[in-house]
C-alpha cells in the first residue's frame, strides 16, 4: 500500500509516518521508481508505535521494544543499561497511575449516567392519556 492509504488506516499523517521511518522504527520496501510501498502488518505496527507515543515513551525506547511487542515471550536484553532501565520503571509508574486515573473517572462516568438514567425513569413513569 502507498502510504497515504497507510496514513488513512492508521490515522497517522505521512509526515509522522516518514519520521517513523527515519527514526528506525518502520521499513517501507521501496519500488524500482522510489516509492515507498507498505506491508499489511505496518497497520498494527504504526498503531503500537503510535499508542507507545502517545503514552509517553520515546522513540528511542519504542525502537527497542517493537521486537518484544510482537513475541513478548522471547525477550532479551543484550546490554542492560540501568540509566534505562530507571527511565522505564518511572515510566511504567507514571502510566499505572494514568490507568488508576483513567479508571477513576471512568467510575465516576458510570455513576453519573446511571444517576441521568434514574432521573429519566423518574420523569417518565406511566403516562396518563389526556
Amino acid at each position: 500500500m502507498k502510504i497515504g492509504e497507510l496514513a488513512k488506516r492508521t490515522e497517522v499523517p505521512t509526515r509522522m509516518l516518514r519520521y517513523y521511518e527515519e527514526q528506525g522504527l518502520i521499513t517501507p520496501r521501496r519500488q524500482q521508481n522510489g516509492y515507498r510501498e507498505y506491508d499489511e502488518y505496518l497497520v498494527d505496527r504504526v498503531k503500537k508505535i503510535r499508542g507507545l507515543l502517545d503514552s509517553g515513551i520515546p522513540t528511542r525506547i519504542i525502537g527497542d521494544m517493537l521486537p518484544c511487542l510482537n513475541q513478548p515471550q522471547e525477550i532479551v536484553v543484550a546490554d542492560p543499561d540501568p540509566e534505562l532501565r530507571e527511565l522505564l520503571v518511572r515510566e511504567r509508574d507514571r502510566m499505572t497511575e494514568r490507568i488508576a486515573l483513567l479508571e477513576h473517572h471512568c467510575h465516576a462516568l458510570t455513576q453519573y449516567i446511571a444517576a441521568m438514567d434514574r432521573s429519566i425513569d423518574a420523569t417518565s413513569g406511566p403516562q396518563v392519556p389526556a
